[in-house]
């Protein structure tokens, strides 16, 4: 179980970095990381809210974070860069959708940003499948709550 909270304790910082990188930074590296290129159907990519920095942050994050939980950093970056991969996949079917950047979209918005990273983490950290679906499932309601304080601390655009 210990095991399953340092994997949910990495997963949420490879998805807030991002939210207090531009807090911190505002504008200053925040390249669209699709450069602004547009799918087959005419609609961006994946957005500008999904920048070269928060995809950067989103791994460098856990990667330092998972140290002083005495795993390794490439652990950390692994399921950092799993977070990020599942964000970016939730964006790119959102705006296929015709939802605008950071809409809500229950469900997409927060499954995989931690279905990938869980099961990138599962083989480490010894999770069952009961295991990365309870992680799943307490990051889900974690992320619904969490997310209304973190609009009323102003790292989030929108209170969801």
């Amino acid at each position: 179980m210990l095991q399953a909270f340092v994997a949910l304790l990495l997963i949420g910082a490879a998805n807030t970095a991002p939210l207090f990188a531009k807090k911190l930074f505002g504008e200053r590296c925040a390249w669209p990381l699709d450069g602004d290129a547009h799918w087959f159907d005419g609609r961006p990519v994946f957005g500008h809210s999904k920048t070269v920095r928060g995809i950067a942050v989103g791994i460098v994050t856990p990667a330092l974070l998972a140290w002083p939980l005495d795993q390794p950093m490439w652990h950390g970056a692994a399921i950092g860069a799993a977070a990020m991969a599942g964000d970016l996949v939730s964006s790119f079917c959102k705006r296929r959708m015709n939802f605008a950047p950071s809409s809500r979209a229950i469900g997409l918005d927060q499954i995989p940003e931690v279905l990938l990273p869980a099961l990138v983490a599962r083989g480490w950290f010894g999770l069952t499948l009961l295991d990365v679906a309870l992680v799943v499932a307490v990051f889900f309601g974690l992320e619904i709550v969490l997310s209304k304080l973190l609009y009323r601390f102003k790292l989030r655009d929108q209170p969801y």
